[in-house]
C-alpha cells in the first residue's frame, strides 16, 4: 500500500427504533472535550502487505478488545480523509455490548516531556444512523450513506 491507508468495520444492527451503528469516541487529550466530528469507525493501518479485510478484523479487535462478531464482511468502499489517509470500510451486521469494550492504548507525549498512555477510544456506543452523522469524522459520514443505500437496495 502506498500512502496512509486504514481499514475498518462498521458494525450495524436493526432495532425496533431503526438502524444503529457502533462507533467509538477517539481517545486522548485532543478529543476529550469534543463530540461533533470526534467519533470514528474502528479502524487502523495494515501490517506490511496484510490484506485489508484482515487489517479491519485485527484493528476492530485491538481497538475494542472484543472479537469481531460472526458474519460476512460487505464492502462499503473507501474514502479519502482530509489529512490524506484512505479509509476502506466493510459493513457487518452484528451485536456487542459496549460495556464490555476494553480499548487498546497508545502512548502520547502530552504535555511536552510527559509520556502517557491513552485509550484508542474512550467510549463506544450504538448510535442511530441520523445521530451518528454529525458525530463521525467528516469523510467517514459517507459510509453511513453507503450502508443505508445498500440496505435499502438489499445489497447487504
Amino acid at each position: 500500500m502506498t500512502g496512509k491507508t486504514s481499514a475498518g468495520i462498521l458494525l450495524y444492527r436493526a432495532t425496533a427504533d431503526g438502524l444503529e451503528v457502533l462507533i467509538g469516541h477517539m481517545g486522548g487529550p485532543f478529543w476529550a472535550r469534543k463530540d461533533a466530528g470526534a467519533w470514528s469507525i474502528p479502524k487502523g493501518e495494515p501490517d506490511g502487505d496484510e490484506p485489508l479485510t484482515d487489517t479491519a478484523r485485527r484493528e476492530f479487535t485491538e481497538e475494542l478488545g472484543l472479537p469481531v462478531p460472526e458474519g460476512e464482511l460487505r464492502p462499503l468502499g473507501h474514502v479519502r480523509q482530509s489529512g490524506g489517509k484512505t479509509v476502506h470500510v466493510w459493513a457487518l451486521e452484528g451485536d456487542l455490548d459496549p460495556e464490555r469494550v476494553v480499548p487498546g492504548t497508545f502512548t502520547l507525549e502530552h504535555p511536552k516531556g510527559t509520556f502517557r498512555e491513552y485509550p484508542e477510544v474512550d467510549r463506544v456506543a450504538w448510535v442511530p444512523l441520523a445521530q451518528a452523522r454529525p458525530k463521525l469524522v467528516t469523510a467517514q459520514r459517507e459510509f453511513l450513506d453507503r450502508l443505508r443505500d445498500a440496505l435499502t437496495s438489499d445489497d447487504l
